[in-house]
C-alpha cells in the first residue's frame, strides 16, 4: 500500500469509538465521534499556503485531504469537542511508502506540525511527530475497507514516558 491509496481508502465519514487512558491523571475517558475526511486539490490555496510555510513546494504533495471532528467525552459531560485540520503527505521519491505528513493543527499539540510516515508491509500506516512538549506515534490500519483500527501513544518529549495511550475502532458510515 502507497499514501495514496491508503488516504483514498480513508475518504469518508467515520464513526469513531475511542478509549483513552491518561496515565498522568490515572483517568480513563471514552469518546465517540463523528470523522469527516475529505479530497483537497493540490491548487487549494490552504494546501499551498500550508506547503510554503515549511518551504516545500506543493507539487511535491499527494492527496492532501481535510479531516474535521466532532464528538462528546464523558470527561466532562457537558462539553463537546470539534475540529479541523488539514494535512499534507508528502511522499519520499525514492519510496513511496514513506514521508512525511504536514498538518496545520497537530495531534498532541494544536500548533502546526510534520512528522514522518512509513507504511508498513502490512499496510499499518505509521505516524511520528515530534511536538515541543511531547511525541506522538499513532498507528491505522484497515480491517476491512469500511472498518479501521488506531493506535495513539503521547509521550514525554524525550520518548521516554508515555503519557496517553489510546485506542479507536472506526467504522465508515458514509464514502465520499
Amino acid at each position: 500500500m502507497d499514501i495514496t491509496q491508503f488516504v483514498e481508502l480513508s475518504l469518508g465519514r467515520w464513526n469513531s469509538q475511542r478509549s483513552a487512558h491518561h496515565l498522568a491523571f490515572r483517568h480513563f475517558e471514552q469518546v465517540t465521534s463523528t470523522i469527516d475526511i475529505i479530497p483537497l486539490a493540490v491548487e487549494d490555496s490552504e494546501v499551498i499556503n500550508l506547503c510554503k510555510s515549511y518551504n516545500i513546494d506543493p507539487h511535491e504533495a499527494a492527496h492532501p485531504f481535510r479531516m474535521s471532528w466532532e464528538g462528546d467525552s464523558d470527561w466532562d459531560e457537558a462539553e463537546t469537542f470539534q475540529g479541523t485540520t488539514i494535512l499534507v503527505p508528502i511522499p519520499n521519491p525514492d519510496n513511496l511508502s514513506a514521508g512525511r505528513l504536514l498538518r496545520d493543527r497537530g495531534y498532541a499539540e494544536t500548533i502546526p506540525s510534520i512528522g514522518k510516515y512509513q507504511i508498513q508491509e502490512d499496510g499499518t500506516f505509521v505516524l511520528l511527530t515530534e511536538y515541543e512538549r511531547a511525541a506522538a506515534e499513532e498507528r491505522i490500519w484497515f480491517v476491512n475497507p469500511n472498518f479501521r483500527m488506531r493506535v495513539s501513544l503521547i509521550k514525554t518529549s524525550e520518548g521516554s514516558g508515555v503519557v496517553t495511550a489510546s485506542f479507536s475502532s472506526e467504522i465508515r458510515s458514509r464514502a465520499n
